[in-house]
């Protein structure tokens, strides 16, 4: 099984599905917010988020959107990069709530072989996180380092 591609591997305009997706529960979202210390009451107060909040129910946090994405991508993107270098844009488009499934896939935007070291390359790449309902609630691009494949 494959893990990761090298920089020879990446093909602009590929699209990775990736898989499984993942099912957000209540446990996960409150995990995550008190490990980071995101006490927003949106998060993790369920009245609150009843009588408070346009919504009527707990959003889960951003950030563990964005996590569970990345970390998703990883044996289809970045399981063989030297580097993550930047993350260019982060955009929440929609809330996800508990129970909510979600899945990602990322499309191959870019590919520049290293202008300094001639083992490796850059790969630009966009991530798009669905629920099961098919909206779109997160996407975001990031540059990763890749090494070239040995000789």
């Amino acid at each position: 099984m494959q893990f990761g591609r090298y920089f020879e591997e990446f093909e602009v305009g590929a699209i990775y599905k990736h898989w499984p997706g993942k099912t957000i529960t209540e446990y996960d979202d409150h995990l995550f917010c008190l490990l980071t210390m995101n006490h927003h009451p949106l998060h993790i107060d369920a009245h609150y988020a009843a009588t408070s909040t346009e919504f009527g129910k707990n959003v889960v946090v951003g950030n563990y959107i964005y996590s569970l994405l990345l970390g998703m991508s990883v044996a289809d993107v970045s399981g063989k990069a030297i580097a993550n270098l930047e993350v260019e844009s982060l955009k929440h488009v929609a809330p996800t709530f508990h129970g909510d499934t979600l899945y990602g896939e990322t499309t191959v935007l870019e590919v520049k072989e290293s202008n300094s070291k001639p083992d490796r390359g850059i790969v630009y790449v966009e991530t798009r996180g669905y629920n099961q309902d098919g909206t779109m609630v997160c996407i975001f691009r990031r540059r990763v380092m890749v090494p070239k494949a040995p000789q």
